[in-house]
């Protein structure tokens, strides 16, 4: 970084709050959501939406359960004027869901304002101006006085406006840029505003705080919603409403914090699009809250659909790594987390605790609609867990534990020479060509095995071809493998113990198949897999000791 002049930047002060109480707190209840993507998220998009895209994401909205959707200023644009007339006309506003229309306190834009709101029955006006010391001192060169005017002088026109209004009208009022005014300032103009409109118990204020910069840490924007809440004249009247931005990454936490701080309300929008690095994303926030057993009130149990309508709609890509929605965010690569998914998801169904209890997973992906598929993807980091767990959710194959290292070792080696991601159809391949037995490949070559069985002791015949000669033995022993060992030593020259063995129904009840892993411990390796696959059980365990035996002397 190039020398940066001294004094350029500074340190943002601090709030003298001594008594400050939202640390100690916890968010139980949802706030009021009103979404913004329809006005701020419109207006920062290189292409902004259309009729049909307009009409396409309000519908989802309304579907997600937003009951406060601002959708434009309708006075500032021929666009967001017939989009609202559109939504009245065709009769697409449900009684429960309040319009909001954003508006400076002009008379002519006013008085667009409230042509455009023509039938609705519940509207909140949203009223602004700048009230921070840059756009006092930089922009408009007024005075606290002249900005009290201002605010003033736009309520009394929404006022004159109300009276012929056929429908709810509320009033919401932001001093814009928020986060760069003097709180006592910030305090004094809404209290003006409150005053002015006669705020009671039947007619509430929208105060609205925004941080439209960000520019200081979380906890000092806490502490800005706090004494506001503190110095607000008839504060059991007043809706206290955030509106953050993410300049610094941190507008989630800013808004958590304010909610804890005393907020009523919260605006945002989907997946954070907005001005610079975008307004807060309602979607983190409301899953935030869900992961903490509150109830959002908002509902993104199919979360595809979501990101299909947002993207189409804003033609903006979503990041791969972007909270509860990112393709990735279920996906895991490390082979210590894999492992760990893996014995979290085995927990769960072996316990009746409906607590949600999984190591790195923060959230059931099922409660979004995403399935555990994609949750754990194969490439040189993985390890044993991932690949098992694979192995076993998409295709059925139980490994014994003590197969895991062997199978993952082999499935990494082939990430490392391909050098990317492996999917589920090469997992498949690589284990299959390495376990299943294929007769013109091996040296001891499966061909026929019958067997009976009296009083516990098996007697079988084995036919197998060894160095190019076919031979038939028989073996007895104590179940089908032991007898297939018996019958083969007899004529095999590799010495071997069986260290372990597990079976377990493969398919559909129909046609299922059998299939049977067994270790095998030589002089010179301690441990090697065969696995074998058949109608029948014991045909599969001598297939499964066939190819450890290959394995292990090839």
């Amino acid at each position: 970084m190039n020398q940066v002049q001294p004094g350029k930047y500074r340190p943002y002060p601090q709030i003298d709050l001594p008594n400050r109480k939202w640390p100690t707190k916890t968010i139980t209840n949802a706030p009021a959501w009103c979404s913004v993507d329809l006005r701020d998220g419109n207006q920062a998009l290189k292409n902004p939406m259309d009729m049909n895209k307009k009409l396409e994401l309000f519908a989802l909205l309304l579907k997600l359960g937003f009951k406060e959707i601002e959708v434009g200023f309708p006075s500032a644009s021929k666009v967001e004027f017939d989009f609202l007339r559109r939504l009245v006309d065709d009769k697409l506003i449900p009684d429960d869901v309040t319009i909001q229309v954003l508006v400076q306190a002009r008379e002519h834009l006013i008085a667009k304002t409230f042509e455009s709101l023509k039938g609705v029955k519940k509207a909140t006006v949203h009223l602004y101006n700048s009230t921070s010391v840059a756009q006092r001192k930089i922009v408009f060169g007024k005075s606290k006085e002249e900005i009290i005017a201002l605010a003033l002088e736009g309520v009394d026109l929404v006022k004159k406006y109300e009276k012929t209004h056929d429908g709810e009208i509320f009033l919401e009022y932001s001093p814009e840029s928020f986060t760069g005014t003097e709180l006592e300032f910030a305090a004094e103009i809404s209290n003006a505003v409150t005053s002015r409109w006669g705020i009671s118990d039947t007619r509430k204020v929208i105060i609205n705080l925004p941080a439209t910069v960000e520019m200081a840490t979380p906890n000092i924007y806490a502490d800005q919603i706090e004494w506001m809440a503190n110095h607000l004249d008839n504060r059991e009247n007043v809706i206290i409403s955030t509106h953050t931005h993410n300049d610094r990454g941190t507008s989630i936490a800013a808004t958590e914090l304010a909610l804890l701080a005393g907020a009523d309300r919260v605006e945002g929008t989907l997946l954070s699009n907005g001005e610079r690095t975008g307004n807060v994303d309602m979607i983190t926030l409301a899953l935030n809250m869900l992961t903490q057993g509150v109830d959002p009130k908002l509902d993104f149990s199919d979360i595809n659909e979501v990101l299909d309508v947002v993207e189409r709609c804003t033609e903006m890509v979503t990041h791969a790594r972007h909270p509860y929605v990112g393709e990735l965010v279920y996906t895991a690569f490390s082979g210590s987390h894999q492992d760990a998914i893996n014995k979290g998801f085995t927990h769960r169904k072996t316990s009746n605790d409906s607590f949600w209890e999984v190591p790195y997973l923060p959230i059931d992906p099922e409660d979004v609609g995403r399935t555990y598929e994609s949750i754990i993807r194969i490439n040189s980091q993985s390890g044993k867990g991932g690949v098992a767990y694979i192995l076993e959710n998409d295709f059925g194959y139980l490994l014994p534990k003590a197969m895991h290292p062997e199978v993952g070792k082999i499935v990494q080696a082939l990430s490392d020479k391909k050098g990317s991601e492996l999917n589920g159809v090469e997992i498949l391949d690589v284990f299959k060509k390495n376990y299943f037995i294929k007769t013109e490949e091996e040296h001891l070559s499966f061909i026929d095995f019958t067997l009976t069985s009296v009083k516990g002791t098996s007697t079988c015949t084995l036919t197998y071809k060894y160095n190019d000669k076919e031979i038939v033995a028989n073996g007895k022993g104590n179940g089908p493998v032991d007898a297939c060992k018996d019958a083969l030593m007899k004529n095999y020259a590799n010495s071997f113990t069986i260290k372990s063995y597990a079976e377990h129904s493969f398919g559909d009840k129909s046609s299922a198949k059998a299939v049977a892993y067994i270790e095998i411990q030589t002089k010179q390796t301690p441990s090697c897999f065969g696995v074998g696959e058949d109608n029948d059980i014991a045909t599969a365990s001598v297939k499964a000791l066939f190819c450890a035996i290959n394995r292990a002397f090839n």
